[in-house]
């Protein structure tokens, strides 16, 4: 079938594949967009470092935050806790809306700059606490959300033949855009200045995230690049060791059908308990550094390495997921993230400030390396055209990791201090290695003995 998409006046062919897949071939990235589609990386990347400081920089803040509002350490945590519940919850409806073409990605990524500076106006002139949990915990937790969601699921739409990569290294601007933040909170801002460096942190990320939303744009439903043959081996070799490692969803799973496959669900336990891992090490290293006797600067270096592995990793670990595959990736990251929490723990009690930083790096590699994994994985396992609400749901369990690894991981600390936290937390990234074994897409039980289908493009035509 040869149709014409007035969008883009450019012919396109509809392609099916032995599983009854259908690909969308013929158009180009600057056919329906004007521009090469590495802006798709690009301009998300940017978006995700807008929204990075929120949750990685604002422990670093707990100290001003606490004297200027003389809000308890408890209630920062807390804090967290809401601003990571309402970053994932919002995951799924916006899914659904945007790919219903309710949500255009240009009005999301808008409300997602709105809500990051309400999030940063909150902290710094609530009157009450209350003002914050509304302000930073909700508004600006639900503004993220917004951009996670729209930012991680265009690279997957606009790299479908290797995404892994991709949408690590878009990931990662999570992450290493905290960097300076961390810096700035700890070092610099004190009672005397919060309220303007808060400010001026608020509008700065509302700009990029918002200039960056603006030239977001979708490709069409079952796109596949032009340059590509999805019915047989690629020559690019780096193309079909990805296709071979990940090869593409049997096809495109509605919400209701991936909802009925137990390994949705199997994934999405298994993001709780590495997400709250990675959560629990934002909120509790700094204290846990500074109760350990080490200074500021060391506790703040300590977390910007964190936080700079946090992202690099997630690029790295979706470089080498397309290579070597998604799943057995994922399972060497719970082992690492899991034995890091025993090095934190040990580092902190010896003194030792070298294996501390150390520790704290693999600990941050570990608990980022997981969401572009798991990003990637979703659309592996349930293709492209629904994978911000398929994904939606997985991110969804997020929901009870925030709370659990920052609000309940402040309770666990009061009733076992911090060694039998770290322990629980070491204990549950190994255990989350032996669920990893288990994960296998659906409708292919056996993912690596399924090649690309060698016959030629267009003898399989819908």
């Amino acid at each position: 079938m040869t149709t014409t998409d007035y969008s883009t006046s450019v012919p396109y062919q509809e392609v099916t594949d032995r599983n009854g897949r259908v690909y969308r071939v013929g158009e180009s990235d600057i056919d329906i967009m004007g521009r090469k589609r590495k802006w798709m990386v690009i301009l998300p990347w940017a978006g995700m470092m807008g929204i990075s400081s929120a949750e990685y920089a604002f422990t670093s803040a707990e100290d001003t935050l606490h004297e200027a509002h003389l809000w308890s350490s408890g209630h920062i945590f807390w804090l967290m806790g809401v601003w990571v519940f309402f970053q994932a919850a919002v995951a799924f409806p916006a899914g659904q809306l945007r790919e219903s073409g309710r949500l255009p990605a240009r009005t999301a990524m808008l409300l997602g700059a709105l809500g990051t500076l309400l999030g940063y106006l909150s902290l710094a002139f609530a009157p009450h606490v209350l003002i914050a949990y509304l302000g930073f915990g909700m508004c600006s937790g639900i503004g993220a959300g917004l951009v996670y969601a729209t930012s991680v699921n265009m690279v997957g739409k606009w790299y479908p033949e290797r995404k892994g990569g991709k949408t690590g290294f878009v990931n990662g601007g999570f992450a290493y855009g905290s960097v300076p933040f961390v810096f700035l909170f700890t070092s610099y801002m004190d009672l005397s200045n919060y309220k303007g460096v808060l400010v001026a942190v608020g509008l700065l990320c509302c700009a990029v995230v918002a200039v960056a939303g603006w030239f977001y744009k979708d490709p069409p439903k079952g796109w596949w690049p032009a340059e590509v043959d999805p019915l047989k081996a690629s020559d690019d070799p780096k193309i079909r060791r990805a296709l071979e490692k990940n090869p593409p969803a049997v096809k495109q799973y509605t919400p209701k059908e991936a909802a009925r496959t137990p390994v949705l669900w199997m994934m999405w336990f298994c993001l709780l308990c590495t997400a709250g891992i990675n959560i629990f090490g934002i909120a509790f290293q700094v204290p846990f550094g500074k109760d350990m006797g080490f200074a500021g600067g060391i506790v703040a270096t300590a977390m910007s390495l964190k936080a700079i592995v946090n992202g690099t990793g997630r690029g790295v670990i979706g470089w080498i997921s397309d290579r070597v595959g998604r799943r057995h990736t994922l399972i060497i990251v719970c082992l690492v993230l899991g034995s890091a929490q025993f090095g934190v723990l040990v580092s902190g009690q010896m003194g030792s400030m070298p294996f501390f930083l150390f520790c704290s790096m693999v600990s941050g590699f570990g608990g980022g390396a997981i969401f572009p994994l798991f990003a990637a994985m979703t659309a592996d396992y349930f293709g492209e055209n629904n994978n911000a609400s398929n994904y939606g749901m997985v991110y969804s369990s997020k929901l009870i990791s925030g709370l659990v690894g920052s609000g309940m991981g402040a309770v666990v600390v009061g009733a076992w201090d911090y060694h039998g936290a770290f322990v629980l937390a070491g204990s549950i990234g190994l255990a989350s290695a032996v669920l990893a074994l288990f994960l296998k897409a659906p409708g292919r039980p056996q993912a690596r003995s399924i090649v690309p289908n060698p016959q030629p493009l267009g003898e399989e035509m819908a």
